[in-house]
C-alpha cells in the first residue's frame, strides 16, 4: 500500500488545494498533516490573533477531511522532525507541500528534502498553491525578477493560470497518530482583538459568496472609501490559505465588470510582493534599495501612534480599528503607515513589527514589502512622496465618518469639525478629551525632505 504525506502550511482547505490533490493521486492512503511549529515562536511570529485564526482554521479543516472519511493529524514540535517521523511511522515514501518564499520557509524545505532523502523518501514542493502565479515564473530579461509593478502586472494578466481543481470526495488515511487540535492560547499567548473574524474554509467560502454577489461590482470605485468599508475582508483567508488565491481569479473574472478588474489587480500585487520576496529574502528586514537613512528614535511619539493618540484624526482612527479588528482597510494601512516613517520619521520596521503583533493577516511578503514601498525604501518609484493625512482624510473620508466611527471622543461632531480638530488650540482639545497634534506637518515635511535628502 502506497502512502503519502500532504503537509498543509499556508493552505488550510480542501478546495483547490495542489497538495492535497497530489498526494492522493499519488497513494492509496493519504495522511493530511499539520506540525504546530514551536519554531514559530522563536521568530516572533506567533502572535495571538493569527493563532485564534490559525485554530479556528484547523477544527474547520478537520470537520471536512472527516466528512470525507479522512482527519487532521496534528502533530507539534519542529516541522522537519515531525513529518520525517511520520513518514517513518506510515512507510510514506513522498511528502507534498506548497512552496514559501521566506526564509524561514526556504529553509525548511532545505531541511526536510535533505532529511527524507536520507531515509529514501521524496520532497514534492507545488508552487502553484499559495500565488496565483509561481514566484520566478515571470523574470525581466537578465534579471530574477520584477522591481516594477506596471510591466509585471501586464505579464501577470497574460500568464496561462493553472484551473481551479474539485474538492476530493475521500480521503483515506492509513494507521496513525496524532495529538488534538491546538488551542489558540497553546499556539501564542496573549489577548485577542475583540472584533477578530472567524477563520476557516466554511467561513472563507461564505464571505466569497457574499462578496461576489454585489459588493465586488463597485470595488473599483469604492475600495478607497474609508467609510464605506467596501474591501473584500478576505485577506485573512487568503493569508492562511483558507481560500485559494487561483480560484478567486477565476470567480473574479467572470464577473467581468470593472469592480471585478480592479480586484484582480490587487491579486496581481500580492503576487509581485511574493516574488520580490522570493528573489530577495532579506528584504523581509533590510531595506530593498536604501535610502541611508537617519531614522528618529521617537519613543513617545511611537507610542502615541499606537495609541491612535496622534491628533490627526484619520490615523488615530486607522490604529483603533487595528487594535479592535486586528485588520485595516489597505488605505487605512497606507495612511498609518506614511504617518510613521515620513511624518515622523520613524523606522519602517518598527511600525512593520507592530503590525505583524495584531494582523490576523500578517504576512512577511505583504507586510514588510508594503511598509517597504510606503518608506520610499522598496519598489515605489516616488520614494520621496508625502502623504498628508488632512488631505487623505478629506479625500477618502470627506463626512468624517470613518474617523468618527474608531474615535468615540469625536463622534458628536460633523464632518467639517472632525477634519478641523488638528487646527484646535489646546484648551479645545483638552474639552474634547483628544490630543493636539504631537508634531506639525510643515515641520516635519521639511526634516524628512533634509533627512532624506530629496529634493
Amino acid at each position: 500500500m502506497r502512502v503519502s504525506v500532504a503537509l498543509f502550511t499556508a493552505d488550510l482547505r480542501v478546495h483547490d488545494n495542489p497538495v492535497l490533490q497530489a498526494a492522493l493521486k499519488d497513494a492509496e492512503r493519504v495522511v493530511p498533516l499539520f506540525v504546530v511549529d514551536t519554531g514559530i515562536r522563536r521568530t516572533g511570529f506567533a502572535g495571538p490573533n493569527r493563532a485564534a485564526f490559525l485554530a479556528d482554521s484547523l477544527a474547520d479543516l478537520d470537520a471536512a477531511l472527516r466528512a470525507r472519511g479522512g482527519r487532521l493529524v496534528v502533530r507539534v514540535g519542529d516541522v522537519v522532525e515531525e513529518t520525517c517521523r511520520v513518514a517513518a511511522e506510515t512507510g510514506a515514501a513522498v511528502v507534498h507541500i506548497a512552496g514559501g518564499v521566506s526564509r524561514y520557509a526556504a529553509r525548511r524545505e532545505e531541511r526536510l528534502r535533505a532529511e527524507l532523502a536520507d531515509g529514501r523518501r521524496e520532497l514534492h514542493v507545488h508552487d502553484a498553491s499559495l500565488t496565483v502565479v509561481p514566484p520566478g515564473a515571470l523574470t525581466p530579461a537578465g534579471k530574477d525578477h520584477f522591481a516594477v509593478f506596471t510591466p509585471y502586472f501586464r505579464r501577470w494578466e497574460s500568464f496561462s493560470v493553472r484551473g481551479v481543481l474539485p474538492a476530493p470526495d475521500v480521503v483515506r488515511l492509513p494507521d496513525v497518530g496524532s495529538v488534538g487540535l491546538p488551542r489558540a492560547e497553546s499556539i501564542a499567548s496573549g489577548p485577542t482583538s475583540p472584533g477578530l473574524p472567524a477563520g476557516g474554509e466554511s467561513e472563507a467560502r461564505r464571505r466569497l459568496r457574499s462578496w461576489l454577489a454585489g459588493p465586488l461590482s463597485v470595488y473599483g470605485d469604492r475600495h478607497d472609501d474609508l467609510a464605506a468599508d467596501a474591501t473584500s475582508r478576505l485577506s485573512p483567508y487568503l493569508h492562511f490559505g483558507c481560500l485559494s488565491p487561483t480560484e478567486l481569479l477565476h470567480r473574479a473574472r467572470a464577473q467581468d465588470d470593472p469592480g471585478a478588474h480592479a480586484f484582480v489587480r490587487q491579486l496581481a500585487w500580492r503576487d509581485f510582493h511574493h516574488q520580490v520576496l522570493a528573489a530577495r529574502p532579506d528584504a523581509a528586514d533590510h531595506d530593498y534599495r536604501p535610502r541611508h537613512d537617519r531614522w528618529r528614535r521617537a519613543t513617545k511619539e511611537f507610542e502615541a501612534w499606537q495609541d491612535g493618540r496622534t491628533g490627526y484624526p484619520v490615523v488615530d482612527a486607522a490604529m483603533r480599528q487595528l487594535r479592535h479588528e486586528g485588520w485595516m482597510p489597505g488605505r487605512a494601512r497606507l495612511l498609518a503607515a506614511s504617518f510613521l516613517t515620513k511624518t515622523l520619521y520613524v523606522d519602517w520596521r518598527v511600525g512593520a513589527r507592530h503590525f505583524l503583533d495584531l494582523l490576523v493577516d500578517g504576512d512577511v511578503a505583504n507586510n514588510q514589502l508594503n511598509w517597504q514601498w510606503v518608506a520610499g525604501t522598496g519598489t515605489d518609484t516616488r520614494p520621496n512622496r508625502l502623504l498628508n493625512p488632512l488631505v487623505q482624510a478629506r479625500r477618502y473620508d470627506p463626512r468624517g465618518e470613518y474617523e468618527r466611527r474608531w474615535l468615540p471622543e469625536l463622534r458628536h461632531l460633523d464632518a467639517t469639525a472632525v477634519h478641523r480638530v488638528p487646527h484646535l488650540d489646546a484648551a479645545t482639545h483638552a474639552g474634547l478629551d483628544y490630543p493636539a497634534p504631537i508634531v506639525d506637518l510643515a515641520e516635519a515635511a521639511a526634516r524628512f525632505r533634509e533627512r532624506r535628502g530629496a529634493e
